[in-house]
């Protein structure tokens, strides 16, 4: 323990001190007419933005999870079985057709749009290279594969959401972001075109040219891409209306009753996307638990529920497996369809789900 421990400070030090590779990719929180903006909306509070609901556990434990003792079977005995589809000859009738690449990164292609989500197409989550590595068979898609991005959306600025890597390779080929509050502060540092940025609060909307309807929600989450400074962007779900179909992103978010408000006022939904993992007692609010993806999907009247936000990388110390497991029966049990393609594989909306068991080995 204290030899890893050795290990992780001298290779935080090593690139701290290096400075040019950590700098650009911790990108920039919102500041002179982009700080005095947010300042004037509700949900900004005391410099930060604020939930819905009180927090209920504590930061420090947060700080300082990485110093636990996790079980080998937090990341997988062997690669991912993954499909690599050619991305940008992929067929696509009257229904959407979509793609998972792990974690919570989804490419939705529709006849009017390519939706690009949280995209990380990177060996490694964070500012730090090697300390939250990418699981095998999970890294077979790079962001040359893209098509050409019509809209990229992004849940938060969290280094497992929002990838400076990742970025820096597609930006030139995205026609528009959308992101909240405060979020295109670090797209425009990384040279993004802030004309070409689109910032939503909770609740609302953005109609763009292609017709594509793209409503911000509320998620239970913070935002911070350094310790010194928390909750300075938006974190936000996402509510996809493209032709006849509505899909519904959760981003990260804990569990509680904006998901059958969200329901009410936008269901029911053809699709529902709920995070399922990295779940942690030492932050019990930002995270769905074990099950809770289900019951959220029912909130929400989802016709059918794919989990998200598992897959790619160890964000807590459960099994890597333990989720999606725990998940499938409960979601039997509420009579909630549950559609679990392999990495790459696509899944046209409306048909059954995809129901092979590809994840049963430690």
């Amino acid at each position: 323990m204290v030899k890893s421990w050795l290990s992780t400070c001298f290779i935080i030090t090593a690139i701290i001190f290096s400075g040019c590779r950590l700098i650009p990719s911790i990108g920039r929180n919102p500041k002179g007419d982009d700080l005095t903006q947010l300042q004037k909306l509700p949900n900004y509070k005391n410099g930060e933005f604020e939930n819905l609901a009180e927090r209920a556990d504590s930061l420090t434990k947060h700080k300082w999870v990485f110093l636990n003792k996790r079980p080998k079977t937090v990341r997988p005995s062997h690669a991912l079985p993954s499909i690599k589809t050619d991305l940008n000859k992929l067929p696509v009738g009257s229904a959407p057709v979509v793609v998972w690449f792990g974690h919570s990164s989804l490419l939705i292609k529709t006849q009017q749009a390519n939706i690009l989500i949280d995209p990380i197409f990177n060996n490694h989550a964070g500012p730090v290279p090697g300390l939250i590595k990418a699981f095998p068979g999970t890294n077979n898609y790079r962001p040359e594969d893209m098509p050409t991005v019509d809209v990229l959306i992004i849940s938060h600025d969290h280094y497992d959401h929002l990838d400076y890597y990742t970025f820096k390779k597609l930006k030139d080929r995205i026609k528009l972001a959308v992101v909240p509050m405060g979020v295109g502060a670090s797209l425009v540092y990384w040279g993004f075109d802030r004309k070409k940025i689109i910032e939503l609060n909770w609740d609302q909307c953005a109609t763009l040219p292609n017709g594509v309807q793209i409503t911000a929600t509320f998620a239970q989450h913070r935002s911070n891409r350094t310790y010194a400074t928390e909750n300075k962007t938006l974190w936000a779900s996402f509510v996809i209306q493209t032709g006849q179909y509505k899909l519904f992103y959760s981003g990260d978010s804990g569990y509680g009753p904006h998901f059958k408000q969200i329901g009410k006022q936008f269901g029911p939904f053809d699709l529902a996307f709920l995070e399922c993992g990295q779940y942690s007692p030492n932050w019990p609010w930002t995270h769905l638990w074990l099950g809770q993806a289900a019951q959220a999907a029912a909130d929400l009247d989802a016709k059918m529920l794919q989990p998200i936000h598992w897959a790619k990388f160890v964000g807590a110390d459960h099994p890597w497996n333990e989720a999606i497991n725990k998940l499938v029966p409960e979601a039997a049990e509420k009579g909630v369809p549950i559609n679990v393609p392999r990495i790459g594989e696509p899944y046209t909306i409306g048909s059954p789900p995809k129901t092979m068991v590809w994840w049963n080995f430690d």
